[in-house]
């Protein structure tokens, strides 16, 4: 693939991003509700291999997004959009990149590490090998707190993220968003691209 800048997203980014984007909305829900006290162990159990099974396709999906970043067209910030933005846009891009790849880690660190022991069967169709870690309740309890500690992070800057491409939609009417769907802005007097 060319590195050539282009104003907008292909195909294949655009995919990822909002794939990996409503996992990642739904892998937060479904960790908060599956970690509720008063849910029924059986019940509790298949959401832990549901989330379990999300999470490892996020990874994979997370990966495929940062080899398709590294080797795919760059693309150019919108016109207007000052330094301190620019920096301020790739650094959380970066991060949230970081963070895609971060969390299900240690989210398939916890189930090595876990003394419990239990397999992941993703989606029910195989099983996952853990990760070759010695287990303890003490490395699970770390594991445990640096999976909720990220995956909270990343909750906060998917919100940022997101008020921030609805800022540039709604006020200052650029293609911030617009290009994320596939779409630009036709202003006049501009050349069809």
């Amino acid at each position: 693939m060319s590195r050539k800048a282009s104003k907008t997203y292909c195909f294949i980014a655009i995919l990822l991003h909002w794939t990996i984007a409503i996992l990642i909305v739904g892998l937060l829900v479904l960790g908060y509700v599956m970690t509720r006290p008063e849910i029924d162990p059986t019940r509790q159990f298949y959401l832990f291999q549901w989330h379990k099974s999300f999470g490892m396709l996020a990874l994979v999906l997370a990966l495929l997004r940062i080899a398709h970043w590294a080797l795919a067209r760059r693309v150019l910030p919108v016109p207007g959009l000052g330094p301190v933005e620019a920096v301020a846009s790739s650094f959380t891009h970066r991060i949230l990149l970081l963070l895609t790849v971060a969390v299900p880690l240690a989210g398939w660190t916890v189930a090595s590490v876990s003394t419990l022991d239990i397999p992941t069967f993703m989606f029910n169709l195989f099983v996952v090998p853990h990760l070759p870690l010695t287990k303890s309740a003490v490395s699970e309890d770390f594991w445990s707190t640096v999976h909720a500690t990220l995956a909270y992070g990343m909750l906060a800057l998917v919100v940022l993220h997101g008020a921030a491409a609805i800022y540039h939609h709604l006020w200052r009417r650029d293609d911030v968003l617009l290009r994320m769907v596939g779409k630009r802005r036709r202003f006049s007097g501009e050349e069809p691209s």
